[in-house]
């Protein structure tokens, strides 16, 4: 049960799969090659998975701020993005661009090279203290642990700020803004018997149309001074609702013209309406 103990062993089964691979002619037998490329994959992403655990044990207080993964776009953001990162590296130091220009990866390969060499050292020294004391974590582990979650850290924003445009602290802001929108809209939503906690709690496939309907018609009447705001140009609204400018203002202008009975009405249908 020990971390250690079970990092030694993930931490054989890639050296193991590493030797296969280098002594494998790639080109006599590829089918053979892809086949120890995804052990390679699979492998080290256990590593790392128990790597990970390991520095939440063992360095709970002093891991380096992931705060600007709420940057990153979302597809981005999967359960493999620490090994694609370790797989990034490893190319750019062999000289191979598959992601990035070759300016970028340029930039790039002194920090995978900095990451990669304490990834080694990190390995080392694990596995020696797993074999001598497994059950704890001297200074000196500790130390490698916060410089190689610092590294691992610090690359990780870079390559993929070469990769897309990370979201900038103002649209960051802008989606929060529409977060506390929709929160409100449901909110008011309830109070009017628009919509049932019961819908909510259930997971009603409906309120995916329904919610956003309310929300655009809260944010332009009821909260106009929020992220649908009008006043803003379309360049200073989320990017969300920035390609629909103008035919907010159509919507918005046909809204005011509603008593409040007919927005009334018109909001029930949203709530009905497939």
């Amino acid at each position: 049960p020990r971390l250690l103990s079970q990092f030694f062993f993930a931490d054989e089964r890639v050296t193991r799969v590493v030797a296969e691979i280098n002594g494998l002619d790639a080109e006599l037998d590829p089918q053979q090659y892809l086949v120890l490329l995804n052990q390679l994959h699979l492998s080290q992403a256990h590593l790392l998975s128990v790597l990970e655990r390991i520095m939440e044990e063992c360095i709970p207080t002093q891991r380096h701020s992931r705060d600007y993964l709420v940057k990153f776009p979302e597809e981005l953001l999967v359960d493999n993005l620490g090994n694609h990162m370790l797989f990034a590296a490893e190319c750019l130091l062999a000289g191979t661009f598959l992601e990035v220009e070759e300016a970028d990866g340029a930039h790039l390969r002194p920090q995978a090279r900095n990451l990669l060499c304490s990834l080694e050292l990190v390995r080392t020294v694990l596995r020696e203290q797993s074999l001598s004391q497994p059950g704890c974590y001297p200074e000196p582990v500790r130390a490698v642990l916060v410089q190689f979650d610092r590294l691992f850290a610090e690359f990780e924003l870079s390559y993929v700020s070469s990769l897309v445009a990370v979201k900038s602290p103002e649209e960051i802001y802008r989606q929060q803004e529409i977060i506390v929108l929709f929160c409100e809209t449901v909110e008011r939503a309830l109070h009017l018997g628009y919509l049932t906690q019961e819908m909510i709690d259930g997971y009603e496939p409906l309120l995916m149309f329904t919610i956003p309907r309310l929300a655009i018609i809260s944010g332009l009447l009821i909260y106009p001074d929020g992220p649908l705001s009008l006043e803003r140009s379309p360049e200073q609204m989320s990017r969300v609702f920035s390609p629909f400018y103008n035919l907010l203002k159509k919507i918005r202008d046909l809204l005011r013209v509603l008593s409040v009975e007919e927005l009334c009405l018109l909001e029930r249908s949203l709530c009905t309406a497939e």
